[in-house]
């Protein structure tokens, strides 16, 4: 029970001044039934030496350092740059938190600007803010926005966008009287956005590419909603961005996206960083808080935090969003990848995930029983249709060492013999060919 720092001078100290015998004292509003008394039998402490062996023996029980990643759904096995690893590592980085005092945080504050600047860029828009927690919060705070500018409660969603954002959406804005109506894809994997009816709308939401990895005619999509003054909102693959129009050359309004695929590991699921741009009109909107340039008094070039929307610093009935803080360390070093990437960087990483995933799709299809799901382009992602259970089929390839996405019948029971394949930059050519190999061999076997 004693705290570390503390001696045991320290502790007859405090417990004097605030008049008590002993720890256990403060603990007596707790009823005895539920509190701990007998010993945790924690082994006592070992040598630096040994813990790291101990540590080691245990990381050694991780199955997945052995697995080939083909694992998609929102999540890539992309390379981290050393530069990445080495900037976003610096002790003024990792420590840093809200930077209240601008005086004492202009580091942080440039390097904010500098994300900002570089999600603007890839994404086509005019503003973006310090980052959301994630991709899918990015989601929910785009729809938010387009609520609050509308003054609409009807929500267009289509049904090929993450799934999981979309229940995230369902979530967050329970109460609030939205009506989120999901709009059905086609047999090719896409919405056919046509057919789409925006009466009364305040957001129509695409993905681009899609949940698929199907590219979706994000333009298509944003002429329907603007057709009934509604608010296009693109959640976009910035990997994507290198090599395919900007959602705001597409017509979009606000522009959202999942960051963990630039310089950010994939986490055991996260933490990530959710990414947020938006036209200029709209920025008194913008969810969380934006860092903005401008000079000091002797004019100097200096960094503030220009808008600061949520509730901890203005009147709550004027807050865009609750977002108490952002990601900003996972902001940095998708700001430090994006740098580190420039204009042809991003096109070739665009370039080498589009041709690899065309070659795995080729392969995968020549498996005698399988084919793909949903013809036409597609980006880092497809849909194989198998002979077997897709979820079953992906826990068995990853007890021979290969990790698949997700079988899709969880989100779409229609695909319950589908199973979701990605292949980024990583994934080799002789990788793919094994991999099809293997599920050859997994579905031949009894």
């Amino acid at each position: 029970m004693d705290f570390s720092p503390h001696t045991d001078q320290d502790e007859r100290a405090m417990l004097e001044a605030i008049g008590v015998d002993g720890i256990e004292s403060l603990f007596e509003p707790i009823p005895g039934s539920v509190r701990l008394r007998d010993p945790l039998g924690v082994p006592p402490a070992l040598t630096e030496p040994e813990l790291v062996a101990e540590l080691g023996a245990l990381a050694s029980l991780n199955t997945a350092q052995g697995l080939v990643c083909f694992a998609g759904g929102g999540v890539y096995d992309h390379y981290i740059p050393a530069a990445v690893r080495s900037l976003a590592a610096r002790a003024e980085f990792a420590t840093s938190y809200t930077p209240y005092q601008a005086e004492l945080s202009q580091g942080i504050l440039q390097a904010l600007f500098e994300f900002q600047s570089l999600v603007c860029e890839i994404y086509g828009m005019d503003v973006a803010n310090a980052s959301l927690y994630d991709g899918a919060n990015s989601v929910v705070e785009a729809v938010n926005l387009a609520v609050r500018a509308t003054g609409r409660g009807r929500v267009l969603v289509a049904s090929t966008l993450h799934p999981h954002y979309t229940d995230v959406l369902r979530t967050y804005t329970t109460g609030l009287g939205l009506d989120i109506d999901t709009i059905p894809f086609t047999g090719e994997g896409t919405v056919d956005w046509s057919r789409v009816d925006a009466t009364d709308a305040a957001a129509v939401v695409v993905a681009y590419p899609n949940v698929f990895g199907r590219l979706e005619d994000a333009r298509a999509a944003c002429d329907a909603a603007h057709a009934h003054d509604a608010l296009a909102v693109v959640a976009a693959d910035p990997t994507a961005m290198g090599i395919l129009k900007s959602p705001g050359e597409m017509g979009a309004d606000i522009a959202v996206g999942e960051g963990q695929a630039l310089g950010n590991a994939m986490f055991y699921g996260g933490p990530y960083v959710g990414l947020f741009a938006t036209k200029e009109r709209l920025v008194r909107q913008v969810p969380g808080r934006i860092s903005g340039e401008t000079v000091d008094a002797d004019g100097r070039r200096a960094y503030v935090l220009t808008l600061q929307a949520r509730e901890q610093h203005i009147r709550r009935a004027k807050a865009t969003s609750n977002v108490c803080t952002n990601q900003t360390l996972l902001a940095v070093a998708a700001g430090v990848h994006l740098a580190w990437l420039g204009p042809v960087g991003l096109a070739t990483l665009g370039e080498t995930c589009a041709s690899r995933t065309a070659f795995a799709a080729a392969r995968l299809a020549e498996i005698p029983g399988c084919r793909l799901k949903f013809p036409g382009p597609r980006f880092k992602e497809l849909v194989l249709e198998t002979p077997a259970d897709g979820r079953r089929l992906a826990r068995r390839l990853a007890g021979r060492g290969w990790l698949t996405g997700p079988g899709l019948g969880d989100w779409y029971p229609q695909l319950d013999r589908c199973m979701l394949v990605a292949v980024t930059e990583r994934r080799t050519e002789d990788d793919i060919v094994r991999f099809a190999e293997a599920i050859e061999k997994e579905l031949t076997e009894p």
